[in-house]
């Protein structure tokens, strides 16, 4: 007879953790699942085990809007190791060819300028994309290499922090979808020397702020104080999460009477006064904006949901 799965905590928000190197982005969820106690937790877009920084950790309902903040902006500082080619475009792989760097500042800032505004990508074999249902960095570490399309990114900012001897360090502001590591590779292949990254920091998502991030060193000492003083974890953990509508922050607010809420609730469309013409909207219920869900304005200019939070919880 199989054991009753413990039932954890109904917690709901979003942890801006800052991702300790080393670290698998599913790892690092994992610890802060257990922290939390929560019922339900996802990331919003895997940092490789080399990077650090910001990983939006959505508990709870929050979880049913995370697919916002993967299709948000991103940004990064890179340090990339000039005159090494690596087979992962990054330090934790092989090294595969060894060139001189010889070029000048106005060599790269020439090169610099190609990868601004809108380009196309390939992905790098080692990515979590899938080909044929399966991941790409499965097909590579069998040695393997399998066709890739270029993808459409938007580079909004490419800036030079410092070049000293074969380290280059870069900030990059970028649409969803990019690769760091790709465009360090491509970079390197650009200016005849190789390259590869060697440090990479996420600095933001979407426009959460860098000084909510919270590390897991700091989650452990909470735990260990609230065990001390004899408190419920949550009573110090939860106030360190973001709202759980804050991945759709940025869309439109559509007020609604609690009446008509209530058809929304049944999965139904309404007509909105003040909706916008078209578009995803965050909807909210009656003089408290108590958030109940998304939708999309329909072709008839009805606000249709899409994703609605259950009501078992204030």
């Amino acid at each position: 007879m199989s054991r009753p799965r413990r039932r954890g905590r109904d917690i709901h928000g979003v942890l801006l953790l800052d991702k300790p190197q080393g670290l698998s982005s599913n790892d690092a969820l994992q610890k802060v699942k257990r922290c939390y106690n929560a019922n339900r937790a996802g990331h919003t877009g895997a940092l490789d085990p080399l990077a650090t920084g910001m990983l939006p950790i959505c508990l709870g309902e929050a979880t049913k809007f995370s697919q916002f903040l993967l299709d948000s902006d991103k940004r990064y500082r890179v340090i990339a190791r000039l005159g090494q080619r690596t087979d992962t475009s990054d330090a934790d792989g092989q090294i595969v060819q060894e060139r001189p760097v010889n070029i000048t500042q106005q060599q790269l800032d020439a090169a610099l300028e190609t990868f601004r505004g809108d380009i196309q990508q390939v992905p790098s074999m080692y990515s979590a994309l899938k080909y044929q249902g399966k991941k790409l960095y499965e097909y590579a570490r069998q040695g393997i290499e399998v066709p890739r399309e270029a993808r459409s990114i938007t580079v909004y900012e490419l800036k030079f922090i410092r070049w000293e001897g074969d380290e280059l360090e870069l900030e990059v502001h970028c649409s969803k979808g990019t690769y760091i590591r790709t465009i360090t590779d491509d970079l390197g292949e650009l200016l005849g020397c190789g390259a590869h990254v060697i440090y990479l920091r996420r600095l933001q998502v979407a426009k959460y702020p860098i000084e909510r991030m919270v590390t897991l060193e700091q989650l452990n000492a909470l735990l260990e104080q609230a065990q001390a003083e004899g408190i419920a974890p949550g009573e110090l953990l939860d106030p360190l999460l973001m709202p759980m509508d804050s991945p759709c922050a940025d869309f439109p607010e559509v007020n609604l009477l609690p009446a008509v809420a209530g058809y929304v609730k049944q999965g139904q469309p309404v007509q909105a006064a003040g909706a916008p013409d078209s578009g995803m909207v965050r909807i909210t219920e009656g003089d408290a904006h108590k958030f109940i869900g998304v939708g999309e304005i329909a072709d008839d200019g009805r606000v249709a949901p899409k994703r609605l939070v259950v009501e078992h919880f204030d």
